[in-house]
């Protein structure tokens, strides 16, 4: 198993967010972490990643990396691209995907090329400073910068919030195209259609808890989850 997460806790002062999440992802898989928010989906990104103290177990490749700093989480080969984008916006499209390589210079399944191939937009808009990029071409670029280091397993929190539909299918192409290429993906989304399309497995997750996990075909016919757990 690449990622096993095995009764996994996270505070943030004294509230308890995460109360014994346990999931798996593996090799190849694209797995989504469903729920509405507030339930602590991005809380377990932070969680795997370092950035919120986890409390349980954070295995990637039979390593335990709970506690680790984030910086070496991501050398380890897990890549995140965090809901708020975190695009450095004074440096050009072309820098900010540099940013993302390990080692200047150095590349591993992607290139310039592949992620321009995919994005034909931000090709058109490698020498413009990042931040005058609108909200869509911000998210691919976060994305792609991330890529960018190669990683084995890809975090991903919330892809489509706020995209145009057009954008939302492009989003999935790019999700399709990095499984293809071995990667593996946690992924944290809102909409139920691209989870379904998309994933191998699911988890949803309700007040801190996982309270369903099962593929797309299990939850597409357990209905009483769905109203309960995801639907408005």
């Amino acid at each position: 198993m690449m990622l096993e997460v095995r009764d996994l806790h996270a505070f943030y002062g004294q509230s308890h967010i995460l109360h014994g999440i346990d999931l798996d992802v593996d090799e190849g898989e694209i797995v989504s972490l469903l729920g509405r928010n507030g339930v602590g989906r991005s809380t377990t990104c932070k969680a795997i990643m370092g950035l919120v103290p986890p409390h349980g177990v954070v295995r990637y490749r039979g390593r335990d990396v709970a506690g680790l700093r984030a910086d070496l989480v991501a050398r380890a080969g897990v890549g995140y691209v965090p809901e708020d984008r975190q695009i450095f916006p004074t440096l050009t499209v072309r820098q900010n995907l540099e940013l993302g390589l390990k080692r200047a210079g150095r590349f591993g399944r992607w290139t310039y090329e592949d992620v321009y191939q995919l994005f034909p937009n931000l090709r058109e808009r490698q020498a413009n400073a990042a931040g005058v990029l609108s909200g869509g071409e911000q998210q691919m670029l976060a994305m792609c910068r991330t890529l960018m280091g190669d990683p084995d397993l890809i975090l991903i929190d919330e892809p489509t919030e706020g995209l145009a539909p057009m954008l939302v299918t492009q989003v999935a192409t790019l999700l399709d195209e990095i499984a293809r290429r071995g990667v593996a993906i946690l992924l944290v989304e809102q909409k139920l259609t691209i989870a379904l399309r998309i994933s191998h497995r699911l988890y949803v997750m309700g007040h801190g808890r996982i309270v369903f996990h099962g593929t797309p075909a299990d939850l597409q016919a357990n209905v009483g989850v769905r109203q309960e757990w995801l639907e408005v």
